[in-house]
Order: C-alpha cells, then structure tokens, then sequence
C-alpha cells in the first residue's frame, strides 16, 4: 500500500477559508498556490484481492456469485463515483465508508463547497489515510454540470475516453472425459459428452461516463458449449448475450435502460443486484444495502439480471417513480406428470436451472424452455437534505410454465404454479450516529419477510450493528436476496450482531455473531433445526505498507444423521471451525509478499474430527512500469470434501477465482499483465493443481486421467 502524499493539502484548506473575502491578499495568494500545487492526486491502481479479502470473511462454497460483487466495484473502478455529486446511498453502495464518515462528507461539502481534490479528504472529520486511499481507485472530483459542456450525445459517446473492449481464452490442457469419445457399448465412458471445444471464449465491451450513459455489450461461450447458428434452439453464435443503453440525469428522467438491467431497492428482499456481501469480517459499512434502483447490467452470470426496459423520474425533488419490465427466457426442466401421481400440474418445471452451461444434449433441452415476463416499480420519497427515505415496491412475476417441485415434505411450502406478486415497504432513517433500516414485503401465497437493523457509531473509535430478519415458511421472492444463512429468503429467523472497535493506532478488532433458526424443513434436515455463526478478526498495520491479521470462525448447523433417520429424522449439530492468518507486506515499491495459513476443523454430531489446511504464498513485483508478475505456491491437505479449502486468487481483470481445494497436493499459479501501450494491455495467467496420491481428477465429464489439472488464460484490453 502506497501513502497518500498530503503536501498539497494545507494550501488547498487556506484556500477554502480565504474563498469569499473579496481581498487583493487572497487573489494574490490564490494565484500563487495555483501555481505551486501539486497535481491532482492519480488514482492508484486498486488492490482488488486484498479488499475483497477484508470484505469477506471465509468463502465455503463455489455456487456463491462473488463475481457480482466483483463486477460492482470493477465498475466503479472503470466510472469512478463524483464525490461533489454522489448521493448517500451512492457512497455507502461504495461498501467502504461507515454512515458517521458519509455524513462528515456531505456536511463538509454543503459547508465548503465542491471538493477541489482528492487530497481535501484529510481534512474531513473520520477520515484517516487509510480510508482515503481505500476510496481513492473507485472516487474522483469532477464539475457538477460537466455534460453540460461536452456537446450532443453522439458526440459524447464517441469521444468517450472512458471504453475499453476485453477479449478472452481460457481452456484447460488436459483432456477430460465429456471430450472423449462416447462409448455406447459398454459401461466404459458414459454415452453423454460436451458437444463443443474445451475453449471458453468472451468478448466484452463498454462505454460510460459518470452521470450521463453507458452502453455495453458481452458475448461468451462456455467450455463444452458450441459455436453455433442455429435459430431453431435459439442459438446465435456464442451461447449468451447481453447489451444496455442507458441514460442518466436528463432533467426530470434521472434513468433509462434499454436492455439488460438490475434492480436494487431496500435492503434488497424483493429486488437485490451486486451489491451483497452476506456476513464478512466488514462487519458495519456492508450490512444495510443501498437503495440505487435501476443499474446497467454488462456481466457474463447468466441469471442475476432483467432483460427489457426501465425508468427512474423525479415527479418533485423528493418523490421519485421507477417502472420496470423485463421479458426473457430462462433454463428450466420441464416434466409430464404420471397418472398415479398427486402433481397439481399436468406439465411442469421443477425449477428454474441457474449454472448457465449448455454443454450436453440434456442441458440443451433445458435451455430456454420457459418465458419469464416480469413487471413492477418503485415509489420513493427521500426529502432533499434530510437522511430519512421510505419506499413501495412491487413485483409481479408471470411464468410460460407452472414450477412444481418434487413431492418431499420439505418442499411443501415452496412455490408452486406461474404467478408471483410480492409488495414490499421500506425505510432508512439516520438521527445523529444511528441509522435505522429495514424492508417487508408479503408474496402471492400469503408468506411475509421482513428484515430491520441498526448501525450506531457508540464513539469514535467503537461502531455497533443490529439486524433481524424472520422470512416465512411460505414467503416467496424470486430476485431477492436480504441477509441470510440459507442461499434464499426463506423458512428463516435470525438476529445478527455486530461489532468493530480500534482500540488504539493501526489495530482494528472486527466481530459478529448470528444466531438462526429454520421453523421447517430443509433439504438434509428432516426436523425444525437452528444453529449460530460466529467470527473475530484481529488486525494491526505496524507500518503503511503492510498489514496482519487473525481470524477465528465457527459455524454450527444442524443436519440428518444417517444412522439416526428411523423411524423419523433426527438432525444433528455439525460444527466447522476456521482459523486464518495473514500478513501482506511490500518492502520496497516494486515488491509485494502475501502469506496466508488457513485451517479447518469439522465434526458431525460426535463423530471424528476431520481437518483441513491450505499454506500460500504469494509474491507480486513489477520491475518496470508496463510490467507486472504475480505468481503463488500453496499446500493443502484435507481429510475430505466437507474440510476443502477456498482461497482467493488474483485473477485477469474483471475475472475472479477461488477454486475448492481438497485432497492433498499443490496449487501454483503465475499472472503477468502486460501494458504495451496507454491503450492496449495483455493479460497471461497459467494455474495448475497437482494432487498426491491420486490417479484421477473431478468426476463424471469432467474426469481428468492423472493426477493434474492446469489451465490457461489470456486477455487484451484495448482502449478504443
């Protein structure tokens, strides 16, 4: 981490208390330090895997969309947020800035005025170096009427620097099983395999500017799928499609979006887009959502957006109305009841897929079987100058076909037939160091889901939050996605709590704890069931450039014993206990070294205790100032599956990895990102997996014979 040079910055503050005088004395003055400033402060280049280590806390699982979040702050890193223009929720989408520093912020700039430069944020009350820097890759200082100036759209558009298009390969060497050729002969190779190549292909691009539009488009091709024309199943070349046109402050319209689109209202339990982060080690800044409606959407995850049209207009200063369509159609497996079965439908799915592959005959089948049309809005009311806010939304959701799940008691409650419409109310209030949030909304089926919290600033080194949720049994949201333990706001009641204090210079000590419960059954749990999370983290930063920490989490679930389901279930408690270490330091300005040691625990009931351990290092230089390498080497050692180990690593831009380790063996991986001109940069990344004691690798198609598993990836970036 690189300081913040502040040389300029008590110029720019004698400057602010000398603006309005009207005397010879400060004209001569002003002109002299206009003169002798420093430049305005560069954005530095963004740390993109440690933030999102500190944001998250342990990653468990590979179906979790970290890429979404991902994307979020790429794309603030490529259309920096104005901070003389954003709005609160704008700055606290940021994830970064707690409400007391929000606040300092707008104060500071409704006293003094625009801010003149990034520098002036030593001066604003909360703000210390390292929360500066933090912000300062996402944040710039700009005019508040700055389109105003720069011609019709068209021209806009086209002479946008801010674009850039992305082409990307990635293929893994070895050959695994859906490539072979089918045997249908014996029971040697099973008779499904990949239709297409192993390459992955993706061509992105995009083009924005703060406040005004966007307009983007992506392309991918999955490995395993094919490149096909062929209109009767709906393909056109590459498997997946998206695009957006979007405009912004045009008066009273303050957003319009063609095309691909999220949604982002309340605390995102009815309509949630990529700014979730769950429970993580950020234990304050990333708990209430952002309330910013209507976002383009330029990702390659298949099932995350609306496709159609939608629109945010101020009808006063303080009430605003967005409306919203959306019509696409979206995996699903569609079955034919039997005679002898209870089925409420006589054609059904059994529910919406949501990996996006296409690879095999079966998944081509599902592909795009049913239409999803989905209608709704929002009525805001947000008094200018005030941090109060409270909002309506409403969902209708309408299906081609009637989902049915499969006839397990578990299921009884989930959602059954075409239609959904769910209407829900929120609100925000902020008085001094508190902040009050929450939203509840009631489905089609009569199920209610509320979620409420509460951050407080108890000082200025002690920070506190609070959060209840209760999601029926019978409450149905289809895009939402509010605070929980189970992956859906669903048959869940929790309390979440809270804490980070820095107790003295460069420590920091982060915590929470979450009790929950499930009133019904779930999948592998036969019986009501409850458990807690809980998490610490220890962090101190003995010098600016470097940073160590200390993290201990147990999570405590109930599921079903195998040998205790006759005559009825009986789930029992299943423990995982997580302890991570970390240091990151650079010792000189072209060197960077990462250690990381994690461990796990897990036990079942009282069964054996199982573990799991991963050691990594990582090492990132740049011996000039158009090249840079990073490279790591981990161990890992797992007893099974249930003990694997996630670690996150550094990817190609916009790209991001955190392979499930399990077994014993080696990770190694080696990025090089070249920058060969101002506009155009190549990215290379060669990854490997070699594991001891084993004479194949995955399972089912994507059986590799032996004992490694490598990959390789190659990007170019080209500013147009």
């Amino acid at each position: 981490m690189s300081q913040l040079p502040f040389a300029a910055g008590p110029c720019r503050l004698v400057l602010r208390r000398l603006r309005g005088a009207g005397t010879l004395a400060a004209l001569l003055l002003s002109a002299v330090v206009a003169r002798a400033q420093a430049p305005e402060y560069p954005r530095p280049r963004p740390d993109l895997d440690r933030l999102v280590q500190e944001l998250f806390a342990e990653p468990q699982s590979d179906n979790v969309p970290y890429e979404d979040l991902y994307e979020t702050l790429l794309q603030y890193l490529q259309t920096p947020l104005n901070l003389n223009t954003a709005s609160r929720e704008e700055l606290a989408s940021l994830l970064l800035l707690s409400e007391p520093q929000i606040t300092a912020l707008l104060e500071h700039r409704q006293q003094n005025g625009p801010l003149l430069s990034l520098y002036e944020l030593q001066s604003i009350r909360g703000f210390d170096v390292r929360t500066a820097y933090r912000v300062a890759s996402f944040v710039n200082v700009g005019d508040q009427n700055a389109n105003a100036t720069r011609g019709p759209l068209w021209k806009r558009i086209w002479q946008e620097d801010n674009n850039a298009l992305f082409v990307r390969y990635e293929r893994v060497l070895q050959e695994r099983e859906g490539y072979a050729p089918a045997d249908t002969t014996s029971t040697g190779r099973p008779a499904s395999r990949y239709l297409g190549s192993p390459d992955k292909l993706l061509v992105r691009f995009r083009t924005s500017h703060a406040r005004d539009f966007s307009v983007g488009f992506s392309a991918e091709k999955d490995a395993g799928e094919q490149f096909t024309w062929d209109p009767k199943t709906r393909r056109y070349g590459f498997d997946y499609y998206a695009a957006h046109f979007a405009l912004f402050e045009r008066g009273r319209l303050k957003s319009l979006v063609v095309g691909d689109y999220q949604l982002q209202f309340g605390q995102g339990l009815l309509l949630s887009s990529g700014l979730q982060v769950g429970k993580g080690a950020e234990t304050i800044t990333t708990l209430r959502r952002s309330n910013l409606g209507v976002r383009p959407y330029n990702s390659v995850l298949e099932s995350t957006f609306f496709r159609g049209a939608a629109a945010t207009v101020a009808l006063t200063p303080a009430l605003r109305l967005t409306g919203f369509a959306s019509a696409k159609r979206v995996d699903a497996s569609l079955q034919s009841a039997a005679a002898d079965t209870l089925r409420e439908f006589d054609e059904f799915a059994s529910g919406v897929l949501i990996s996006g592959f296409h690879r095999t005959a079966n998944e081509l089948e599902n592909r795009k079987n049913v239409r999803e049309v989905i209608t709704g809005g929002n009525l805001t009311l947000a008094p200018t100058g005030s941090r109060f806010n409270v909002g309506l939304t409403a969902v209708n959701t309408q299906l081609s076909t009637p989902l049915e799940r499969s006839l397990e008691l578990y299921n009884r409650y989930e959602f059954r037939g075409q239609h959904n419409l769910a209407v829900g109310v929120n609100y925000s209030y902020g008085w001094r160091n508190l902040s009050l949030f929450g939203e509840t909304a009631r489905s089609s089926s009569g199920g209610l889901g509320t979620v409420n919290g509460l951050l407080a600033s108890l000082g200025p080194d002690v920070d506190a939050s609070v959060l209840y949720r209760r999601y029926g049994r019978n409450f149905h949201t289809l895009y939402g996605n509010a605070l929980a333990e189970n992956t859906r706001n669903i048959n869940e009641n929790g309390l979440y709590l809270g804490l980070k204090v820095r107790p003295v210079a460069r420590w920091e000590l982060s915590a929470y704890y979450d009790q929950f419960s499930f009133p019904w059954l779930k999948y592998q749990v036969g019986a009501p069931s409850r458990g807690y999370d809980w998490l610490v983290r220890l962090t101190y930063a003995p010098t600016k450039t470097s940073l160590i920490y200390a993290q201990i989490r147990t999570r405590e679930k109930e599921y079903d014993n195998a040998l205790l389901t006759r005559p009825t279930p009986m789930p029992v408690p299943t423990v995982r206990r997580s302890l991570l270490l970390f240091y990151d330091t650079s010792p000189t300005l072209v060197l960077s070294l990462r250690t990381r040691l994690q461990g796990t625990h897990y036990r079942e009931n009282q069964g054996p205790r199982r573990t799991g351990y991963l050691l990594a290092q990582d090492v990132t230089v740049q011996p000039a100032q158009r090249l840079r390498l990073s490279a790591r080497y981990a161990l890992f050692d797992t007893d099974d599956f249930d003990t694997r180990q996630y670690a996150y690593e550094q990817d190609v831009l916009y790209a991001f990895s955190i392979p499930g380790l399990s077994g014993r063996g080696t990770r190694a991986y080696v990025l090089a990102e070249f920058k060969l001109t101002r506009r155009l940069t190549f990215w290379l990344r060669y990854a490997t997996t070699r594991y001891r004691d084993q004479r194949t690798v995955g399972s089912g198609l994507e059986e590799i014979q032996g004992s490694e598993r490598s990959e390789v990836k190659a990007q170019m970036r080209l500013a147009l």
